[in-house]
């Protein structure tokens, strides 16, 4: 079994594959401070309420964009197996990356890449919907082009909190009624979700003809995804495990 772990700014996403087929998966508190050892006790809780033994762990897959806790996880990757995989700049993905400088490039949007061609096999624009919000153009022939990078609506919520001295924090999980806000509350939940879905729009649009001749399905992935797809229609699936399936198709080819 294949244990992948994608490390982001603000969660992090934890899989157990048995062969191609994703079993288990955990979303946490990504920790910038965390040491091997709470990180064995995290995934100690974790296989313990699943009814899981470290003991079937046969490969381990990780991808980070927090640099500080590269160290820890692969001390702790070292002890449930010999040769841990971290993708980082110059590991073997099958996907050449075509911009000015491949290494500055996130592991994740890279992983995001290969899980996506290796499904649809034609030009892609992934909207990741994290902390930022990336957006990365996959060729038809499947090379990374580059893309674009914005705040994430959470931090935009958190922005307005903290620099404003009376508009809340809000939950945007409750769609607004209609885009003209009656309260205040209604206005922040217009302007975030109708906000963004423009924004989504407005890039995609962009990038998509920069695609020319080739037409570039959209698809979405990230944990706010569920939120913001509604007010993109450009977008044409949710796909949720992107990034632990491109950790699973790295691992297979290294391995």
């Amino acid at each position: 079994m294949l244990l992948a772990i994608d490390i982001g700014n603000s969660h992090t996403v934890i899989g157990l594959f048995d062969g191609a087929v994703l079993r288990h998966h955990w979303r946490i508190q990504t920790d910038r401070r965390a040491t091997a050892d709470e990180i064995a006790a995290t995934l100690h809780g974790l296989f313990t309420a699943a009814g899981l033994r470290h003991e079937d762990i046969t490969g381990v897959a990780v991808a980070s964009v927090v640099p500080q806790l590269l160290a820890s996880w692969r001390t702790h990757a070292a002890t449930l197996v010999d040769n841990p995989l971290l993708v980082e700049p110059g590991t073997p993905t099958g996907m050449a990356v075509l911009t000015d400088n491949p290494g500055e490039v996130g592991a994740d949007r890279v992983v995001n890449g290969v899980a996506a061609f290796h499904k649809h096999r034609q030009a892609l624009v992934i909207v990741d919907f994290g902390t930022a919000i990336t957006f990365d153009c996959i060729s038809a022939k499947g090379a990374y082009l580059g893309g674009a990078i914005a705040p994430g609506a959470g931090i935009a919520i958190e922005a307005l909190g903290e620099r404003t001295a009376k508009l809340p924090r809000v939950d945007i999980s409750v769609p607004p009624e209609k885009a003209i806000g009656t309260n205040t509350v209604a206005a922040i939940r217009s302007g975030i979700l109708y906000g963004y879905g423009g924004m989504v729009e407005g890039i995609t649009a962009r990038l998509r003809r920069e695609f020319h001749p080739d037409d570039p399905l959209v698809i979405a992935t990230g944990g706010m995804a569920g939120l913001i797809v509604p007010y993109a229609p450009s977008i044409t699936a949710i796909e949720p495990h992107l990034t632990l399936e491109g950790l699973r198709l790295i691992h297979q080819r290294n391995t």
